[in-house]
């Protein structure tokens, strides 16, 4: 009598072992002058003059004064910059980023904290935990934030999402895409009251455009929008919404909704 013949069990799938942690940060890079590097990865970066990073920096604390390229990934626990930072990768900090002068991402920004004093242009999505400050001019194709204030002016064409606020005061031209947040304010110069040194400064009363709001509360000054849904609205002096949904419980009599009017052109003059 024979034995029925077994079956040999199939091989088993290696297993893939965990990723080994990332070696700890240590020592101290502090760079004077002009220096280039393949790559920093310390606890502590300083730099006072000129740096050129071909590839990626991990850093605890950086602390840049000057010019810096990095031609890789940026991370860092926290970051000052003074200057002039570009960067080709992604940019991930975890704690607070401070941009005092120009800064000009590539890739993707994500930090913990922001404040922007001068100029950041944002190839990519700008992601921000908790508050971002802006003074200056922010451009960037879409923004999350928990806290967005704005002192300047932005160009912003993709979503602006916000879990407690968008706060503006715009003092120059600036064109934002669909806004929503819990609270929405946003304030332009009015035509005519606009001091004379910001005049000279920014070259007149900002124009200020902005695609759509969704919120709880929108107050709004001296900005054109074309669409607002929130139970709540406040039009100050110049404010000019295309449709509106929801209530209106103040409006200035210089505010306008619906679609803009313009007066035909005296006979014999091209509009």
């Amino acid at each position: 009598m024979s034995t029925p013949s077994s079956t040999p069990a199939p091989p088993r799938a290696p297993t893939a072992s965990p990723p080994a942690p990332a070696p700890a940060l240590r020592g101290l890079v502090r760079d004077t002058g002009a220096e280039r590097h393949d790559a920093v990865h310390a606890a502590r970066w300083t730099l006072s003059g000129t740096a050129k990073v071909t590839g990626d920096v991990a850093v605890g604390e950086a602390r840049l004064r000057g010019l810096a390229a990095v031609g890789g990934r940026l991370t860092a626990d926290r970051l000052t910059v003074h200057g002039t930072l570009e960067v080709v990768g992604p940019v991930e900090v975890r704690g607070s980023g401070v941009f005092e002068g120009t800064f000009r991402p590539m890739g993707p920004v994500h930090l913990g904290a922001g404040n922007v004093r001068g100029i950041a242009r944002v190839a990519r999505e700008l992601r921000v935990d908790r508050m971002l400050q802006v003074a200056g001019a922010l451009e960037a194709p879409s923004v999350r934030a928990g806290l967005l204030e704005l002192r300047g002016s932005a160009n912003i064409p993709g979503e602006i999402v916000s879990l407690s606020g968008v706060h503006a005061r715009f003092r120059g031209d600036s064109s934002l895409g669909p806004i929503t947040a819990r609270d929405v304010v946003l304030r332009g110069p009015p035509p005519g009251l606009v001091p004379s040194i910001l005049r000279r400064v920014f070259g007149g009363a900002a124009h200020v455009m902005v695609e759509r709001i969704e919120a709880d509360r929108v107050e709004l000054s001296a900005v054109t929008v074309a669409y607002v849904r929130a139970p709540s609205v406040v039009l100050g002096p110049g404010a000019h919404v295309t449709e509106v949904v929801g209530t209106i419980v103040r409006q200035h009599p210089s505010a306008h909704v619906g679609p803009e009017s313009r007066s035909r052109p005296p006979h014999g003059l091209s509009p």
